[in-house]
């Protein structure tokens, strides 16, 4: 079967170093050209990564008629505008987390899918990983009890002022760049939308941003999420989920090294210095591999979107409700 012909929407980063080398190493798809607003860093990244064609504007990409998919990995101020140009030129999207700055802004996107025909998914690998694929078929057949609380952190140590994540004009930030993991996780594990949130800022006094995000979500039944994301702190990431009768640790939740092997503790509670607990291991696995290959199946039809647009839209709407909570100190409906 042939496979999907893609086309990389700038030199970013996440694109060089991660999805193009999970395109051209999985079975779903290939790389015909990239685009740069600089040709010459264009042409220099396609001869870097063996890709046959290189365009200086992101409109030339756009009316290569081989490209069928476009990953879109731009800063996040121009997720929408581009993605939505993308989808009206007949390309279908893998687009870079966050989705857009806010809910209402990403509305564009699903009018575009519609207009066009084409399908536009939001780039959360996580989802993917097989280790949390069976974090959630344990907690749905019910391995800890009734999951109560998940408690979630993810931080690493950004002080370059000029990088994306540190302009506020660009829609950087801890909570757009990190904090939505906890959040996607906590809606995936759940399996549900939280009813409010709180959230509480600590501003990079210069540039704006927020440099420390903790928040907590209320989902229906009683669940919670507590956690907290940060640019400016020693790298970490951990995710533990308690349930009633024992808790699933995911020592590294978000970003595992794909040439690593990850794990999952189950304990149950029965001692404290976690001698009752139990370890299951998982092969090395490349999860942006994974996320690319089930993308162009389902831009084929031969696959079904678990998460489309409206997911991500919905994990907007949590972190739109969290930025207006730390404006108005008070909870927030989604």
């Amino acid at each position: 079967m042939s496979k999907v012909v893609w086309g990389i929407l700038s030199t970013a980063n996440i694109g060089i170093k991660r999805v193009i080398p999970a395109i051209q190493a999985g079975h779903r798809g290939m790389i015909a050209a990239i685009a740069s607003r600089d040709a010459g860093k264009a042409a220099a990244m396609a001869a870097r990564c063996g890709i046959p064609r290189s365009y200086g504007s992101y409109e030339a990409l756009l009316a290569d008629p081989e490209i069928e998919a476009i990953y879109n990995p731009l800063p996040n101020h121009l997720h929408v505008e581009w993605t939505v140009k993308a989808l009206d030129a007949g390309k279908h999207v893998l687009c870079e987390k966050p989705i857009a700055l806010n809910a209402a802004e990403a509305q564009a996107m699903v009018v575009a899918r519609d207009r066009s025909g084409k399908q536009v998914i939001e780039a959360f690998m996580v989802r993917h990983h097989p280790q949390w694929q069976r974090v959630r078929a344990l907690v749905r057949e019910g391995r800890i009890g009734t999951v109560r609380t998940l408690q979630s952190a993810f931080t690493f140590p950004m002080r370059d002022p000029n990088n994306v994540r540190n302009r506020l004009e660009y829609g950087g930030g801890a909570l757009y760049d990190v904090g939505c993991y906890p959040i996607v996780t906590a809606r995936y594990v759940f399996g549900a939308e939280p009813e409010r949130a709180i959230a509480l800022v600590n501003r990079d006094s210069e540039r704006g941003v927020d440099q420390v995000t903790s928040g907590m979500l209320a989902f229906p039944g009683g669940g919670q999420l507590v956690f907290s994301s940060a640019l400016q702190l020693a790298l970490y990431q951990r995710v533990v989920i308690l349930g009633t009768e024992g808790r699933i640790e995911v020592p590294v939740p978000f970003t595992p090294p794909k040439e690593q092997g990850t794990r999952i503790i189950i304990d149950t509670g029965a001692s404290l210095d976690g001698s009752s607990a139990v370890v299951e291991q998982f092969e090395p696995v490349d999860q942006y591999l994974l996320q690319c290959d089930l993308a162009a199946a389902a831009f084929r039809g031969e696959a079904t979107q678990e998460f489309p647009i409206e997911d991500a839209i919905a994990n907007m709407r949590v972190i739109d409700a969290l930025y207006r909570s730390a404006e108005s100190g008070h909870w927030e409906q989604p």
